[in-house]
């Protein structure tokens, strides 16, 4: 590929998404790597969160019942559009909790150990939270982690085979749950071949989304998944801390919550005020307590975007915008002692490059002092990600130029090789 800014500039002017970037707040002469992290701000996301402010002021309680969009059904008329973003239907997703609530919630619902069957396997490259939740959850059924709790291990230390997956799905497994996207490498994984193999030997499926709702396209009930769980501040651009998500498949609709609470009502039902539960029909019964509208309401906003520009169309330039950093990368830093872990293949890449280099927590600060916002992941990765609502062709180029400079200066060396407290 042509790795000219001529080249990107061209490119540019082709991109069917180039208008989405004046939707967004961008800082001057900053170029944000880093949304596979935190999303930046769109125009739609503050006004539905500001709407829903002045609803609470206007209103007052009778915010709950009353105006364009009641509270008491917000979380459910979102989650029946988030739906159509991960290939689900309506029902299924709820918009709600976060990630590792909704671990809890799908795991004491879903997790029915016997004799017979008690492990559940997970990942040895997973995201700490993960691991945390399904550690925590084993005790609380009185379990041993250290014997219930098995790690698909990894060859290369960045990535996981289908092979060493399938090796772990032995009969006593219950649940197999990996992230759909390895955070660190970029890795996608094949979700639907994953939830094959597992099925076949009678084993549940769950996926963290994390790292690869917003930015890729999912079939979740299409492939059979059992349930998923995400946040929506990354590719979703909802925000810090703003609410996340779970899907769980209607063939398993009649489980009654692990954790219920009054929010998991039928909606007919819920002010009858009876101790005895009435679960809602679909993903809402999974919900515990009162929605967090102000933490929600972004996503309103965001949603908005992807429907308007289409899920296929943000992974078509994804691919595009992380294929030519990659080939600008080869062209102007292979000198540099970079190494790039992700997988090559199209269908084996999430939305992110991930660069191994000894000095990458050295060289993170100096792309911030140079108006770069990287993002550091422990020990050694730098993790490059283009959002194809806000970054262009030359953004990339641009980049990766400010980064060659940095290189050839040795300007990094200048910074501490260690992480900061929030990496």
């Amino acid at each position: 590929m042509d790795t000219t800014m001529q080249f990107a500039r061209e490119m540019d002017k082709l991109d069917v998404l180039s208008s989405y970037k004046a939707e967004f707040y961008l800082p001057e002469n900053q170029l944000y790597m880093d949304g596979n992290s935190l999303g930046l701000m769109s125009k739609r996301s503050q006004e539905s969160l500001e709407k829903l402010i002045a609803s609470w002021r206007d209103k007052g309680i009778d915010g709950w019942t009353e105006g364009e969009d009641p509270w008491f059904t917000y979380s459910e008329k979102l989650s029946e559009r988030v739906a159509n973003v991960v290939g689900a239907n309506g029902n299924e997703v709820m918009v709600t909790g976060s990630i590792t609530v909704n671990i809890h919630q799908m795991l004491s619902t879903l997790f029915h150990p016997t004799a017979e069957r008690s492990v559940i396997v997970v990942d040895e490259l997973n995201f700490p939270s993960d691991i945390y939740a399904v550690e925590s959850h084993l005790r609380l059924r009185g379990l041993n982690p250290a014997v219930s709790m098995r790690k698909v291990k990894s060859d290369d230390g960045y990535t996981l085979t289908l092979d060493a997956i399938e090796e772990m799905l032995t009969e006593d497994v219950a649940i197999l749950m990996l992230p759909s996207v390895l955070y660190r490498s970029g890795q996608l994984l094949d979700m639907g071949r994953i939830t094959e193999m597992a099925h076949a030997k009678g084993i549940l499926v769950g996926f963290d989304l994390a790292h690869s709702i917003g930015a890729v396209p999912h079939q979740l009930h299409k492939e059979n998944v059992d349930f998923a769980i995400w946040c929506h501040y990354k590719y979703m651009n909802s925000g810090p801390g703003g609410s996340g998500g779970l899907y769980i498949h209607e063939r398993h609709h009649n489980e009654l919550p692990g954790l219920a609470g009054w929010f998991g009502s039928d909606k007919t039902k819920q002010f009858d005020m009876s101790h005895d539960f009435s679960k809602a029909n679909g993903a809402g019964a999974y919900q515990i307590g009162t929605p967090n509208l102000f933490s929600t309401a972004p996503l309103t906003g965001s949603v908005e975007l992807f429907e308007k520009a289409g899920i296929r169309n943000v992974r078509a330039k994804s691919l595009a915008l992380t294929q030519y950093l990659r080939d600008l990368i080869q062209a102007e830093l292979g000198s540099f002692g970079f190494v790039d872990v992700t997988p090559v293949a199209d269908e084996a890449r999430g939305g992110h490059i991930a660069l191994a280099h000894p000095e990458a927590a050295r060289i993170c600060k100096a792309l911030k002092q140079a108006n770069v916002v990287p993002d550091f992941r422990a020990p050694d990765i730098i993790r490059l990600a283009p959002i194809s609502f806000y970054s262009s062709f030359e953004d990339v180029w641009e980049m990766v130029q400010r980064l060659k400079t940095i290189m050839e200066k040795e300007t990094y060396k200048t910074f501490s090789n260690e992480r900061n407290v929030v990496a």
